[in-house]
């Protein structure tokens, strides 16, 4: 403090302070304001503005004790309460507040900047759904906030909510085009829904921004690795470990498309961080135990494999919501609903298009090699595992109640079934001739298939039980498919699969399905890869056997497989780890022979 300083009265050193601050000359302010503060400890609106300008600098513990102090004085001040959950969030202390911030919404029900904090200490104490309504409680309020839509974006996106994912992050790309991590989480969003050429150009415009961002380098390893560009996808991932060596979901990328050596260094750095493994979310500690238990099954070490397997499974089931008697009863209700006789009453019924072919099966058992042999034909389209069959069923198109009300569905509603799901796929492809929608859990609604499109083809992959559960237990999937999570669950989702499965075979006429065994399939490549074009209605082509080189968007957990030549070694690939899969093995009636 200067001379002249010592002369003036607290009244004009909190005036010159006021004047400082409103020129944004916080570090002179700050000196004012402090020389107050020591006459004046109890001074809220010094306590106030010196918090104010702590926060500004980072300096969040500090800002801390003032706020508090300040709120103990004005208890019942909406905007101090917020102000101070903002800088707790900041401090890392969620819990604490969340107290605040609830208080400030209690005191002033539409503040918009509550409710944006609000959202943020949800995120961070793992209670999304609350915290999304947060968020948009907030925009509704002032749709101008910042960082709202990046951030509500970003909920939908690691909910899985990909769609929805896109329109806010389109909103926060167009309210900061220069926000580079919104443009990674659009690009993600896009990636993941398989819009590969939006998403490649998104997240080449955030790296134009901001060279390292992670993100946008994972989720360009993402759309290259779809694309079937390995060696590029290798060196984005390589690129976002680098640049974030402590966010294992990068490093399980990387494991994915690159073999584990001995002595590798990517094994090291994933053993390092398992040393902190109680530091990191659960859902980064399923990527690494995931990352960790592929890495030991490259080298063969097939006991600490599994261990790392069951951690990452067991902290990804306590994540997701499955109710497994609703699923299994589901199921049933399908055998329960269509009866035979109801095939024979509804014969003609349906839409006639014949450019619909669905393969269907269990995850893991084959079904996007066959969808590759398939779009590897001239006259073939491969759409992926579109939701649009389930989506109409949630619509009401199958009847209120279905399936139990299915056998009263009139026949023109199921034409108008059919022919919106043949408009809807034959709007991806107009020129196709057949049109292929691989999503394995149509499984569950061949049924309705037959009903609504009687001349689709359909096409059921079957595997060794073992070998598909298994497979299915050793990968962490984006969305859906919960039941893989946990063995005895995944072991009787399967028996349930295989029990409506012979159902449809029982009461469906034999030309219904093709029955492909992905064991046969590699075994003789060709003679089966003919079976399938010609009961597809096509002739034959020799791309379909060179299915590894055709260029298209794969976006399954199988992409990396389907760009390498027919290869045996995922047949057994249960056998290694028999003892530890027990109650697998019980639920779908497996010996250890």
């Amino acid at each position: 403090m200067n001379n002249s300083d010592d002369t003036m009265s607290a009244e004009q050193h909190f005036n010159t302070a006021r004047m400082l601050n409103s020129q944004g000359r916080l570090a002179e302010a700050e000196r004012h304001y402090r020389a107050v503060f020591r006459t004046h400890r109890d001074h809220p609106a010094v306590l106030y503005q010196l918090a104010l300008i702590c926060a500004a600098g980072g300096r969040f513990e500090e800002a801390a004790g003032l706020f508090e102090r300040t709120v103990a004085i004005i208890p019942e001040d909406a905007t101090l309460r917020s102000n101070l959950g903002g800088v707790l969030n900041s401090l890392g202390r969620h819990s604490d507040a969340l107290i605040h911030l609830e208080k400030a919404i209690a005191l002033r029900p539409d503040y918009a900047e509550a409710y944006a904090n609000l959202g943020s200490a949800l995120v961070e104490l793992k209670r999304d759904k609350a915290a999304y309504a947060a968020y948009i409680r907030a925009t509704t309020l002032n749709p101008r906030l910042s960082g709202l839509s990046n951030n509500i974006g970003y909920i939908c996106l690691m909910h899985g909510r990909y769609e929805e994912a896109v329109t806010w992050y389109k909103k926060a790309v167009a309210q900061q085009p220069d926000m580079a991590m919104a443009r990674a989480g659009l690009g993600n969003a896009l990636s993941a829904l398989g819009r590969t050429v939006e998403a490649h150009g998104v997240l080449e415009n955030a790296l134009a921004l901001d060279p390292n961002n992670a993100a946008a380098q994972f989720g360009l390893g993402s759309v290259m690795e779809q694309l079937g560009r390995l060696e590029d996808a290798r060196q984005a991932y390589e690129r976002a470990v680098t640049l974030a060596p402590d966010f294992p979901a990068y490093h399980r990328a990387l494991a994915g498309i690159e073999r584990f050596t001995e002595n590798d260094p990517r094994l090291a750095a994933l053993e390092g961080l398992a040393r902190d493994d109680a530091s990191f979310p659960d859902d980064q500690r399923v990527e690494l135990h995931f990352a960790l238990a592929k890495a030991y099954d490259d080298l063969k070490r097939y006991a600490s494999a599994f261990e790392h397997l069951q951690k990452g499974n067991a902290i990804k089931r306590g994540l997701v919501d499955y109710d497994e008697v609703k699923e299994l009863t589901a199921m049933r209700d399908m055998v329960d609903a269509f009866a035979p006789e109801l095939f024979k009453a509804r014969r003609g019924a349906g839409d006639p298009s014949e450019v619909p072919v669905f393969i269907v099966g269990m995850p893991r058992s084959g079904t996007t090699l066959v969808e590759q042999i398939l779009a590897s034909h001239p006259n073939v389209f491969g759409a992926g595992e579109p939701m649009y069959l389930f989506e109409l069923v949630a619509g009401g198109h199958a009847g209120a109640g279905f399936p139990s009300d299915i056998a009263s569905l009139s026949d023109e509603a199921l034409r108008r079934l059919g022919g919106l799901y043949a408009a809807r796929v034959r709007a991806l492809a107009p020129r196709a001739k057949r049109i292929v929608d691989k999503l394995p859990a149509n499984f569950r609604l061949v049924g309705l298939i037959r009903l609504a499109l009687p001349n689709a083809r359909i096409v059921h992959i079957g595997r060794d039980p073992a070998d598909t559960c298994f497979s299915c237990y050793s990968k962490v999937f984006s969305r859906g498919l919960e039941f893989t999570y946990e063995l005895g669950e995944l072991g009787r989702y399967y028996k349930a699969y295989e029990t409506l499965m012979a159902h449809w075979r029982a009461v469906l006429p034999a030309e219904t399905m093709l029955e492909v065994r992905y064991e046969a399939l590699v075994e003789d490549l060709e003679a089966e890869a003919r079976r399938i074009v010609t009961y597809c209605g096509l002739e034959w082509d020799e791309r379909c056997l060179k299915f590894h080189e055709t260029e298209r968007s794969v976006h399954t957990a199988s992409a990396v497989q389907v760009r390498s030549p027919i290869y045996n070694s995922s047949v057994g690939r249960w056998r290694p780890y028999q003892d530890h899969l027990r109650p697998l093995l019980d639920a779908i009636g497996a010996g250890s022979g």
